[in-house]
């Protein structure tokens, strides 16, 4: 609906608005932050954990990892460490950069979806692949802008 003259002088000065809504907003999105984190960083803790198993180390060794019996366990220390400095925003630039150097040769070793011939894991490798790297971005944005409101770093 367009705005006509009368409704617009109907409304306080711009200024009045432009700060009134800054303040409203941003009191009303504080909390976006610290939930972002818990939910970005839910799966890196969840999943840190199932490195120890045999079974995780297992698989990784039949996709060529190297010294799967160090490296994963190692991977799954780096995911959880990060993860839970991202969650509570202690230190949340190095925990992010945890999950970056967690992620990069996780994705590229795991999700390889140029190797199988099969269509159907050709699909779900590079989803899985593509997951990563969005998950990536958002570790290199948390990297960047910090931990945010509600975090340890900022009391």
């Amino acid at each position: 609906m367009p705005m006509t003259a009368t409704t617009y002088e109907a409304l306080p000065h711009r200024s009045y608005l432009k700060k009134h809504m800054t303040q409203t907003h941003a009191h009303s999105m504080a909390w976006m932050a610290p939930l972002g984190r818990f939910l970005f960083s839910l799966m890196f803790v969840i999943s840190g954990i199932s490195h120890f198993s045999a079974k995780s180390i297992q698989m990784a060794a039949s996709q060529g990892v190297p010294m799967a019996n160090i490296l994963v366990p190692l991977s799954g220390a780096m995911a959880i460490i990060g993860g839970l400095s991202i969650i509570l925003g202690y230190k949340a630039r190095y925990g992010a950069a945890l999950i970056i150097l967690f992620l990069l040769p996780v994705t590229f070793m795991m999700h390889n979806f140029w190797t199988p011939t099969d269509p159907n894991q050709v699909a779900m490798q590079m989803a899985h692949f593509m997951k990563n790297v969005s998950m990536i971005g958002g570790a290199m944005m948390i990297a960047y802008f910090g931990s945010g409101s509600f975090s340890l770093d900022r009391r």
